[in-house]
């Protein structure tokens, strides 16, 4: 996806180096359509600058800091000293990430979409989530509710959702609890049974969260969640532990609950 408009001052963009001149260099912004900055030769590195081309060559994909914008004159100041090594790391990552989620587009819509409709749905992930990549992720993890807030049609969410969970790699976290079943009842192991059945859901589990209930050694039962943040998993942990309490509470029996964190990226 390319912008049509103009970047503005303080914009970090990428871009990628056309020309070589003793003055300066000449980058094509691989963000915007049709536009080229120079970037000063007092501006390509810091300290005094023997050789520029020691510095840039032809073809290299940089970043830039915007610096000034004429478009009256079409010209577009640029920096590349003033990038910093995180800066130029994080804005290389979203360019990568921006151009993902436009091949997820045409995934979704075929490539013969119209520019209409393309416009139409990225003017959507853009105004909810701010980019593409955003939009595509959130609704890889939460379905058709990540885009409730937009204006696109039921066909075009369910598109966009379908594409995303075939695509995006996204981050979940592992927490983990345990619960301590108990019940002096001769019918003991049925009142255990009903409550571990009660913590794995009873169909009350989101479709984002995958929750598992395991046996550790009487009278104590591991209960697993995984899901995309740390706020979904602790909910959900907890509601499963509170299911399980419920239900063996209801049988004259009691649960003790504690658990422990543990963050994994996949």
């Amino acid at each position: 996806m390319k912008y049509s408009g103009w970047p503005d001052p303080g914009d970090l963009v990428v871009g990628n180096v056309d020309e070589i001149e003793d003055f300066g260099v000449f980058v094509d912004l691989e963000e915007y359509e049709d536009r080229r900055g120079l970037v000063h030769v007092s501006e390509v590195a810091s300290g005094w600058i023997k050789n520029i081309r020691d510095h840039v060559t032809p073809g290299e994909t940089v970043v830039c800091k915007v610096l000034e914008v004429d478009e009256s004159s079409q010209q577009i100041d640029l920096s590349i000293k003033d990038v910093n090594d995180h800066q130029r790391s994080d804005k290389i990552q979203d360019w990568k990430n921006e151009r993902k989620a436009d091949k997820w587009m045409s995934l979704a819509f075929g490539e013969d979409m119209s520019d209409e409709q393309y416009t139409t749905v990225a003017n959507g992930l853009l105004g909810e989530y701010g980019s593409l990549y955003d939009g595509f992720e959130q609704a890889a993890i939460h379905g058709k509710e990540a885009l409730d807030g937009t204006d696109l049609s039921e066909e075009e969410i369910e598109a966009l959702v379908a594409t995303a969970r075939e695509n995006v790699s996204v981050p979940y976290v592992n927490v983990t609890g345990y619960v301590q079943l108990r019940s002096p009842n001769p019918e003991g192991v049925d009142d255990v049974r009903a409550a571990l059945e009660a913590a794995e859901g009873n169909g009350e589990v989101p479709d984002e969260v995958e929750l598992s209930v395991t046996y550790v050694g009487a009278p104590e039962y591991r209960i697993k969640v995984k899901a995309p943040s740390y706020k979904v998993a602790e909910d959900a942990l907890e509601a499963s532990a509170d299911r399980a309490r419920d239900a063996i509470a209801e049988r004259g029996g009691t649960a003790q609950f504690h658990r422990e964190r543990q963050l994994e990226d996949e």
